[in-house]
């Protein structure tokens, strides 16, 4: 056969139409693989992709949240008072709050000359050759002025710097923890908007701004006073409090929203669960510490006190998800003083807005809501995806024919018996058709029944 043929046959076969053929196939074994198969993807579909995944909604994955915090608590340490404004950084609060619980403080330093760190590479010395004026270490302190001097109340010299004196590691005073903070409260209010479905919730009750101030969050008898003892949450992150004093970590707290907006909206509370976010395994990846310094003046020179802060830095991360078929909250995005007057908003959606203000005035001049952006999932019933999905699963159930077709002429037709009823040419004039003795029943052109007697 030349090229030309062979290229003609395959045009002309490309034409042909293909459609499947009806065949009865008796035999238990085969039967009972096809039907396991159908099963296990009528259950993949049904239960994972319908039931568990929701894949009949229409999701939102760009939510909008805000997050207030507030830290509170006394506390007395020595002969002084720590209140807020002393161990709560930023005070202003947010999404992000610390807590200082240990300090190690330097104090009375002045711009001068002093010694450098031995630690420092060259700048231990034995005479002013070893140290070149006007360098400038990065890893140090200051510029050296050239000079080798003896490091302080020691004997072995080190090269002078022009710095804040006394240097931090020759002069810190290491204060005792902050043991009575285990005590102390972080305040979280959280409110989520997904603005496809118009729904907003907020994780506090409406007009009851005193009851915060004195319960603290229990999953079960508080859930909506998002209050939390510091041991608490060092509790639920499994650490000891002890050791947060020392070193100080940075601790996740994690709000997590998964509603069904098909039922009551005031059915959707938020969960809260807290996490270690910083490695334990070096030292240079673990703990939480950072600097800052109080300047005065004294005799018109400028001193000041450098702090070095150890303590917990909470992150709150906010996760959502919502669900609902048919249901979606009429609230828009306005001004508060806008949706009170709005006669469309239910009294669910006005108790919304008021839990969306600041608790009271004192509270709203010192402290800041945080908008900023979430990953979140949001769902509402679509026609589309549904659809889609629908048309999926039923194309997925065909695979189980294609598996027992290839199981049937792969391992069972032997004697190619089945292959020979199930590939048949049809033509305009087809051959008179010659009856065998393993044809048992006919239904017509595409249908035939293979019983058990046929031999395997």
């Amino acid at each position: 056969m030349g090229f030309f043929e062979f290229f003609k046959d395959f045009f002309l076969d490309f034409w042909d139409y293909e459609t499947p053929k009806i065949m009865i196939v008796k035999n238990r074994r085969l039967g009972v693989i096809y039907r396991s198969v159908q099963l296990l993807v009528l259950t993949y579909f049904i239960w994972y992709v319908f039931i568990s995944q929701k894949a009949y909604q229409e999701t939102e994955d760009r939510p909008e949240s805000s997050v207030y915090t507030e830290m509170r608590g006394v506390a007395i340490l020595g002969d002084s008072v720590r209140d807020t404004t002393e161990y709560a950084k930023p005070s202003e609060g947010g999404d992000v709050i610390s807590t200082i619980l240990r300090r190690e403080v330097t104090h009375n330093q002045r711009q001068g000359t002093c010694a450098e760190h031995f630690n420092i590479p060259n700048a231990n010395c034995t005479s002013d050759a070893d140290c070149t004026p006007g360098e400038l270490d990065f890893d140090g302190h200051g510029q050296r002025t050239g000079h080798c001097v003896p490091y302080y109340n020691y004997t072995f010299k080190t090269c002078e710097i022009k710095s804040w004196c006394p240097i931090e590691e020759a002069a810190a005073e290491i204060e005792p923890p902050l043991e009575e903070a285990i005590n102390f409260t972080v305040f979280i209010r959280n409110s989520i908007h997904f603005p496809k479905f118009k729904v907003l919730r907020v994780n506090i009750k409406p007009r009851k701004p005193k009851k915060l101030l004195r319960c603290h969050y229990h999953p079960e008898t508080n859930p909506y006073c998002p209050v939390f003892r510091l041991g608490y949450i060092a509790d639920q992150a499994r650490e000891k409090f002890s050791e947060l004093c020392k070193t100080g970590g940075v601790i996740g707290a994690f709000i997590n929203w998964n509603c069904d907006f098909d039922v009551d909206p005031s059915l959707c509370v938020p969960t809260y669960s807290f996490r270690r976010l910083d490695l334990r395994k070096t030292l240079t990846s673990s703990g939480y510490d950072y600097r800052f310094a109080k300047y005065y003046y004294k005799n018109g020179v400028e001193y000041r006190s450098l702090i070095k802060a150890f303590g917990i830095r909470l992150d709150v991360i906010v996760h959502g998800h919502a669900a609902s078929e048919h249901f979606v909250l009429k609230v828009d995005v306005l001004e508060a003083g806008k949706m009170d007057k709005r006669k469309d908003l239910s009294e669910f959606d006005k108790e919304q807005i008021v839990m969306a203000r600041p608790l009271d005035q004192n509270i709203s001049k010192t402290a800041a809501l945080v908008g900023c952006s979430r990953s979140a999932v949001a769902g509402k019933f679509s026609l589309i995806p549904t659809i889609i999905n629908a048309v999926t699963a039923m194309t997925s159930v065909g695979i189980c024919s294609i598996i027992c077709d290839w199981i049937m002429l792969t391992f069972i037709d032997k004697n190619e018996v089945y292959s020979g009823k199930k590939f048949d040419d049809v033509t305009k004039n087809p051959n008179p058709p010659v009856i065998t003795e393993l044809t048992l029943t006919s239904y017509g052109s595409t249908h035939s029944d293979l019983s058990d007697g046929v031999p395997l």
